[in-house]
């Protein structure tokens, strides 16, 4: 189903045509409905291309063209923009197409991509924390809507499960270990002896060396050492699950960095004999002496002492991902104190051949109300688990002050969909790079852009239904009589444009906008247009109008990873 703007489009380049100018310039929503519903500023692109005056060059394009069957007659405005007002029976024959199209109009990609997209990725042995939030929501809905538009999606949780700091957790596992801790707070106690055994190394070489020699019998294969190392992955896993669980978050595989152990060796031989890599000081680098930014920064692929480091990790994972997994695009949501990192990673990916599309997709930080990255009181970093229990508490408190009549199960069901949903649609509707503040009081508010808005205007539709007593039957036609009935129609229309730019530069913070202006155009509807009561066929075609809204928003929430209550 071709969109508004595909066909517009369509329209303008065989304007331009008859008019014999070249292709140029865009149609975009129009920046203000007064003037129209789209617009484009093709005349104002090719005036400065061609030296001639704009607004002249925009009704030569008008003049030369008449089947602008879509929309009233074009009109000019400004320095030279071309306005399109839709007609409201075209608008209102989308509208009803859109009712009996499961998709909402959102076309598949062209060319659909396998894609590895690589979110959350804690480290063992520590907990998540308020900082995980953002590569996890963010991966995740990038992964849905890519999901939704036809792309062959992997998710990929890249555990930090290897490494140095296990010399000190297998040291305080077999010194410091409180059997009874453990069990009932798995992460807890092994921070606290990983924290210990830290202080006695400073304080002590003897346990330095111990700690030393612990690491090296567990890369050398040690039983014991194992052993210890696999109930550390999995007793992590297990508390990384539970938070899963509770943010709706799934993983297709968690390939740690354990997981390529066995192909490093191979990864520095590699490097070595295709030249790419060379030995300095008795170590592995890759130089990157013709990128300016990199120049003064090789990768180190194999330590002097022999060892690998998470250079050597990462090549063997996008080769692991091209290879094994056959994917042509590779998406890395990682903060952006990786940048330099992973343009090191991709620079070398390139210089060995791979053609796929890597990216690296940073985003900003966290903070708290001083505006500096949130801590607890003591300075630590804040627990997710503890933040995710709080934001469900502090929904249900909202919930028993405004509907103290609920079920109980309705109750934490509702807590659960509105607390959860808060926390998520508040990092995802600021742009990504954006470091924001984390504030209780804007991100569970029931006004402006946030989740119980968007949830509340969905569930004010469902109570229209339960109202009218009787399933939703969509009408043959639907009319567009008042201005907030074409407004709200052309907003639900546009969904099918907005979805696909999300993948653009990856900005879920776009579909949020859209349905926070779907909402909008929603209750401004509702304040002006009885449903319920008024006459058909204005009766059908404006619960018409309330079932496709409630099922964008529905479908758009989804996509960002967020699930609707009926009641609130």
């Amino acid at each position: 189903m071709n969109t508004f703007q595909d066909l517009l489009t369509r329209k303008l380049a065989e304007a331009l045509a008859a008019a014999s100018l070249p292709q140029a310039g865009a149609v975009t929503p129009a920046t203000d409905p007064r003037f129209g519903d789209y617009q484009t500023n093709a005349a104002l692109v090719l005036a400065k291309q061609l030296g001639e005056n704009p607004r002249a060059l925009a009704q030569r394009i008008l003049d030369a063209y008449d089947r602008w069957d879509l929309c009233e007659p074009p009109t000019i405005a400004g320095a030279g923009f071309i306005n399109f007002t839709l007609r409201p029976e075209i608008i209102a024959a989308r509208t009803a197409e859109l009712l009996r199209d499961a998709r909402l109009g959102v076309a598949p990609a062209e060319s659909p991509r396998r894609i590895v997209v690589d979110f959350g990725s804690p480290n063992v042995a520590k907990p998540m924390h308020v900082g995980h939030i953002r590569s996890t929501v963010l991966g995740d809905a990038l992964a849905r809507i890519a999901i939704f538009l036809g792309h062959d999606v992997i998710r990929d949780n890249h555990l930090g499960d290897w490494g140095t700091q296990f010399g000190m957790v297998i040291y305080g596992w077999k010194n410091l270990l409180d059997r009874a801790a453990l069990d009932r707070g798995a992460i807890a106690e092994l921070v606290r002896i990983y924290k210990e055994t830290n202080e006695k190394v400073a304080a002590d070489p003897k346990v330095r060396e111990a700690v030393r020699e612990e690491l090296v019998k567990l890369q050398a294969g040690d039983p014991e050492n194992l052993s210890i190392w696999k109930e550390t992955v999995d007793l992590s896993l297990k508390e990384f699950e539970d938070a899963y669980q509770v943010l709706d978050i799934h993983y297709d595989i968690q390939r740690g960095e354990s997981f390529y152990n066995d192909r490093l060796p191979a990864v520095v031989e590699r490097l070595l004999n295709s030249k790419i890599a060379e030995i300095s000081e008795g170590a592995v680098c890759v130089f990157f002496r013709d990128i300016p930014e990199l120049a003064e920064k090789p990768a180190i692929i194999r330590k002097s002492d022999g060892g690998f480091n998470y250079a050597t990790t990462d090549v063997a994972t996008v080769d692991y991902r091209i290879q094994d997994l056959k994917a042509n695009t590779v998406w890395l949501v990682v903060g952006a104190p990786q940048i330099l990192h992973f343009k090191q990673i991709i620079a070398i990916a390139r210089r060995e051949g791979y053609t796929a599309d890597l990216r690296h997709i940073t985003f900003g930080s966290i903070l708290g109300e001083d505006r500096k990255l949130m801590k607890t009181r003591s300075g630590e970093n804040v627990p997710l688990r503890d933040l995710l229990d709080e934001a469900v508490q502090r929904a249900r408190k909202i919930i028993e002050e405004k509907n103290p009549d609920l079920s109980e199960p309705e109750k934490i069901d509702i807590a659960q969909k509105v607390g959860i949903g808060a926390v998520k649609y508040y990092d995802l509707s600021q742009y990504r790079m954006t470091d924001y503040i984390f504030s209780w009081d804007r991100m569970l508010s029931f006004q402006g852009n946030t989740a119980p808005y968007l949830q509340n205007a969905y569930v004010r539709i469902r109570s229209i239904f339960r109202k009218a007593g009787q399933e939703f039957t969509a009408p043959a036609q639907i009319a567009l009589g008042a201005p907030e009935e074409k407004t709200l129609a052309l907003r639900l229309c546009q969904f099918a444009e907005v979805v696909p730019t999300v993948l653009n530069d990856f900005r879920p913070n776009v579909l949020a906008n859209y349905l926070f202006e779907l909402a909008n155009s929603f209750h401004a509807f509702y304040e002006a247009c009885p449903v319920l009561k008024s006459e058909e066929p204005a009766r059908g075609s404006r619960l018409a109008l309330c079932e496709l809204t409630a099922r964008v928003l529905a479908k758009g929430l989804d996509l960002l990873g967020i699930k609707v209550p009926e009641k609130m």
